[in-house]
């Protein structure tokens, strides 16, 4: 099992995150019945107002957990991903993907 955080950049200000989270509502739903997916959660900050948090404002962190690197590169061809890509192109200025697997 593969745990993907990819951190998404968005334009700065708030109105940029939150048209990219509304994309993602939209596509949420299938991209779980996906083979092989069992998690898809975009993640935001939480204003816990404690001095050792860092923030970033103008990101979405996505927390995702895939069987396989196949099942990962088989979501990134789905039309919805697609469709999701185009829609955000000009809200998102950087993406970074790890992809993690257990330490232990």
């Amino acid at each position: 099992m593969l745990t993907v955080i990819a951190e998404i950049r968005t334009r700065p200000g708030q109105h940029h995150r939150q048209a990219v989270l509304e994309q993602f509502a939209k596509i949420v739903p299938a991209v779980l019945r996906e083979e092989g997916c069992h998690g898809y959660a975009p993640m935001v900050d939480h204003a816990a107002g404690v001095s050792f948090q860092t923030t970033a404002p103008d990101s979405i962190v996505m927390i995702e957990r895939w069987e396989s690197v196949a099942h990962l590169e088989a979501h990134l061809q789905t039309p919805h991903m697609k469709a999701w890509s185009e829609a955000v192109k000009g809200e998102v200025l950087e993406t970074n993907i790890r992809i993690l697997e257990s330490g232990l």
